[in-house]
């Protein structure tokens, strides 16, 4: 397994698992129950960013008091319903079994609230699969960007860049990942909309989890 001495940093949505339903059922539901009409389509493009920017765009409003609303009726719905209906994506489980019986370090870097990261780990049964689990509001105030995540990350865990990969399924992700020195795999199942020509000449295309197991590539 070419990967195995490697550190493997994972994004969390589009990448380990898929929580589109959850999260656009909840935001339907937050949108109606403050009588907003969406600005934009309740589709995948919308998983990933932050909830406040996210929230911001459907919306088409910057109100602080229209904002904290939706939060609060999102995070109520999401919180209880889309958390346990929040799956992995097929192949996820037998990639991180197959690290995992190689002694590979692996983490999580997302901008999924920290404690909603968690609980899906609970439930997935992956609270022990990896060494640290980093998100945007870790620290208040929340951190500004994934570049500025992973820079923390880095730092704190200790992680050597000339052997951590970072595995995302958003142009965003492949940049947050050059900007702190890391080899990016973009992980095409997810919510992202790159076509294989658009990566940069040094990230790595992946078309299903199995092959991370077997890339050559740093």
């Amino acid at each position: 397994m070419a990967m195995a001495n490697k550190t493997l940093v994972f994004d969390f949505d589009g990448t380990l698992i898929d929580s589109a339903p959850g999260i656009l059922n909840a935001f339907a539901d937050a949108l109606r129950e403050t009588g907003i009409s969406s600005r934009v389509a309740l589709d995948s493009r919308l998983i990933g960013p932050p909830l406040k920017e996210t929230l911001m765009r459907l919306s088409s409003s910057d109100d602080p008091a229209l904002i904290q609303s939706l939060s609060e009726h999102f995070k109520l719905h999401y919180d209880s319903t889309g958390v346990a209906t929040t799956d992995a994506y097929p192949g996820i489980e037998e990639m991180l079994d197959a690290f995992a019986a190689t002694g590979t370090v692996m983490h999580i870097s997302t901008n999924k609230r920290l404690s909603v990261t968690h609980a899906i780990l609970a439930r997935l049964g992956w609270q022990d699969r990896f060494t640290s689990v980093y998100a945007l509001d870790m620290v208040e105030p929340r951190l500004p960007s994934k570049a500025h995540l992973l820079s923390k990350q880095i730092s704190e865990q200790r992680l050597d860049p000339s052997i951590t990969v970072y595995i995302g399924d958003k142009f965003e992700d492949g940049e947050a990942a050059k900007a702190n020195g890391l080899a990016f795999h973009y992980a095409s199942w997810g919510y992202g909309d790159l076509q294989r020509a658009q990566l940069d000449d040094d990230w790595n295309w992946l078309s299903h989890p199995a092959d991370l197991c077997k890339s050559s590539r740093p």
